[in-house]
């Protein structure tokens, strides 16, 4: 995935993701002849306020037994399978919040889904939630900013610096005299 992150400010290095799209060259890799695509969008609401525009495609699959060359979905077959890629990634991101969605997204757990529950409509593959947008963000608050980025923020001592924590790496003290 490719992340575009929101406005920079000058205070805060640490943002919230904006968009996380996939990559043009993995797009066109998937894309060949003899199959259909079928892609899918809903708006969603996370339990921590974000509200997701979430984008999916899928191919169909010719079956392994298959003499016909092509592998087209029937128009019904099609809104059958984008109606259950709907409900799918609605159920899945509803019930999550931005962190763990991103952790779900990451192995792509949501478009295997997607391809168990579609095989008996019509045989699916290479289903992927290609594009994840940030339609609305709550209201901006610090604490939950940095529970987000807890791991990489680091620990802070009692005057507010920031500590190393353990395996981080830590810059070497400037001494006088060598």
């Amino acid at each position: 995935y490719m992340v575009v992150p929101p406005e920079r400010t000058v205070e805060a290095v640490v943002s919230t993701q904006s968009t996380g799209d996939m990559t043009r060259d993995k797009l066109c890799s998937l894309v060949r002849k003899w199959q259909t695509l079928i892609e899918a969008n809903v708006d969603v609401k996370t339990t921590d306020g974000y509200l997701l525009r979430v984008f999916c495609f899928g191919f169909t699959k010719r079956v392994s037994k298959q003499v016909k060359k092509t592998a087209y979905a029937q128009s019904s077959q099609i809104r059958a399978i984008r109606k259950k890629m709907v409900d799918i990634m609605t159920k899945e991101v509803a019930t999550e919040d931005l962190k763990s969605l991103v952790n779900k997204l990451i192995p792509d757990s949501i478009g295997k889904d997607i391809e168990k529950e579609c095989t008996d409509i019509y045989p699916l593959h290479d289903v992927h939630i290609r594009k994840v947008k940030v339609l609305k963000k709550p209201k901006f608050d610090a604490s939950k900013l940095m529970d987000i980025h807890g791991e990489m923020g680091g620990a802070t001592d009692e005057n507010g610096e920031i500590v190393a924590v353990a395996g981080e790496f830590v810059e070497p003290v400037i001494q006088e005299s060598v």
